[in-house]
């Protein structure tokens, strides 16, 4: 019997103080600690050469999971932002499908080795695929929810970016067709501060990226990106309030990049070592564990054993996933023309 199966179950009655249940809660801490130590994980095999790229999403955990459990998973469409391990992990992705993407190995569900790593796609999640030119995500799920609304399908379609692609022109097309046409859409970013190395106050002249919503007529709101439950608090109320057929709604996660914009990246050159160190004692995985622990939710043990139980899988991953097979060479040459029975 494993620990997970002795420790007891949690109750699915709301808590009025969370809007969330004990084994809602549960499921958060758990993803958010899965996602960062996935990260840490793929950040370690970079660095030993095994894992060509890597571009992690530590430090923005509480927004994604606490966005993508406001939705209906296998139900609402997602078009996700490459750090968005989050997000995929809510929607159903497992550890080792995430490091078979990290590996670019054959049976890698999100391309099947043929994208680069964290370009996340998934038709039976309904997931789109995504292209790494920032902001084209956000035109194609507005055509997602247009043909949703076409069909009288309940859906809500979510895109997520981070604050640098708001300075695209698809970012606005996309909020002024969604604007129009009052799309099931929520536009959602995960400010956190940087467009690679370029700070918040270069890119852009007002103080939220939210302030934006007032020119196209629709809702916003700002949240403290580091507090899931603050986070799944506000987004909740808008999925709910478009999928009635309210219109689009923006909404402006505060958040912070730990790390370096990718393994590639050093950030030390162009942000301020006393920044990062305050920014890390505002780590949202251990805020989170904080909270719950502090609000007697949660015994200190039973926390520690979900940490033990996700760090064996992390590892048990990897191992796994670097020993799956690699694409072949020919692969490459299949879903770019048109294939006819006689070749």
């Amino acid at each position: 019997m494993t620990a997970s199966e002795t420790r007891p179950k949690r109750s699915r009655q709301m808590l009025p103080d969370y809007l969330l249940s004990e084994e809602q809660l549960e499921a958060m801490y758990r993803y958010m600690l899965l996602s960062r130590r996935l990260d840490e994980r793929m950040m370690t095999l970079n660095r030993q050469g095994r894992a060509d790229f890597v571009i992690g999403g530590a430090g923005q955990e509480a927004a994604q999971v606490g966005a993508g459990m406001a939705l209906q998973a296998g139900v609402d469409y997602v078009a996700p932002y490459y750090r968005d391990m989050g997000v995929m992990l809510v929607l159903g992705m497992t550890p080792r499908e995430a490091m078979l993407n990290a590996f670019a190995k054959r049976d890698d569900p999100n391309a099947f080795g043929r994208q680069m790593p964290s370009h996340w796609a998934s038709v039976e999640r309904r997931v789109l695929t995504q292209s790494s030119v920032v902001a084209t995500q956000l035109v194609h799920v507005v055509g997602v929810a247009l043909a949703a609304k076409m069909r009288d399908d309940p859906i809500v379609a979510l895109a997520s970016c981070g604050e640098g692609s708001t300075s695209r022109g698809d970012f606005h097309e996309a909020l002024n067709f969604a604007a129009i046409h009052k799309l099931p859409v929520i536009f959602y970013v995960e400010n956190n501060g940087y467009a690679i190395s370029e700070s918040t106050e270069k890119e852009m002249p007002v103080a939220h990226v939210a302030d934006r919503a007032a020119a196209y007529g629709i809702q916003s709101a700002v949240v403290d990106g580091l507090d899931a439950i603050a986070v799944y608090q506000t987004v909740r109320p808008a999925v709910d309030q478009a999928r009635r057929g309210a219109g689009p709604f923006l909404i402006e996660a505060k958040c912070h990049r730990l790390w370096a914009h990718s393994s590639d990246d050093d950030q030390t050159r162009y942000r301020p070592r006393k920044e990062l160190e305050d920014w890390t004692q505002k780590d949202p995985v251990g805020l989170f564990r904080a909270r719950i622990e502090s609000d007697g939710l949660f015994p200190k043990e039973d926390l520690d054993t979900i940490e033990a139980e996700v760090e064996a899988e992390v590892r048990a991953a990897a191992d796994w996933a670097i020993t799956q097979p690699d694409p072949a060479p020919e692969d490459a040459l299949g879903f770019v023309y048109r294939e006819t029975a006689d070749g």
